[in-house]
């Protein structure tokens, strides 16, 4: 049997555990909110749903060519700017590491950002010719 102290939180983990879990249940609680309200509420706000309440415009015709790639770029650096706007906060506001942290995370993300986004590209490509032949 483990000693009794074996499963405490450190000083580190707290801090790190915490803010991370509160911001989990804010982002899954929005989510959860959006889509209750979604899917219960008409444009009355008597919980008819959207099937009966009224007809949803039509999708718009999909996006191909240079505007897919503006999309999907703008997708990928809005999405990196975010991740390093909340790692630098985290830096700074709770975990303060060793100097190079930052630049092995500017990197490190970079990198990944490198290998993943032309990989989607071309997995994109091919699903798209797949669905037109």
């Amino acid at each position: 049997m483990a000693p009794a102290g074996a499963l405490a939180l450190s000083l580190a983990d707290r801090q790190a555990l915490i803010p991370m879990a509160a911001g989990y249940l804010i982002l899954m609680s929005a989510l959860g909110f959006g889509l209750h309200r979604l899917y219960r509420s008409g444009p009355s706000g008597r919980g008819e749903r959207p099937e009966h309440a009224r007809a949803l415009p039509p999708d718009p015709a999909p996006r191909t060519g240079w505007a897919a790639l503006r999309q999907v770029a703008g997708t990928v650096v809005g999405g990196y700017l975010l991740l390093m706007a909340v790692v630098v906060a985290y830096y700074f506001g709770i975990a303060r590491v060793g100097p190079g942290f930052l630049e092995s995370v500017v990197t490190g993300t970079a990198l990944l950002l490198g290998l993943s986004a032309p990989v989607f590209a071309a997995l994109s490509w091919l699903a798209d010719r797949r669905r037109h032949t």
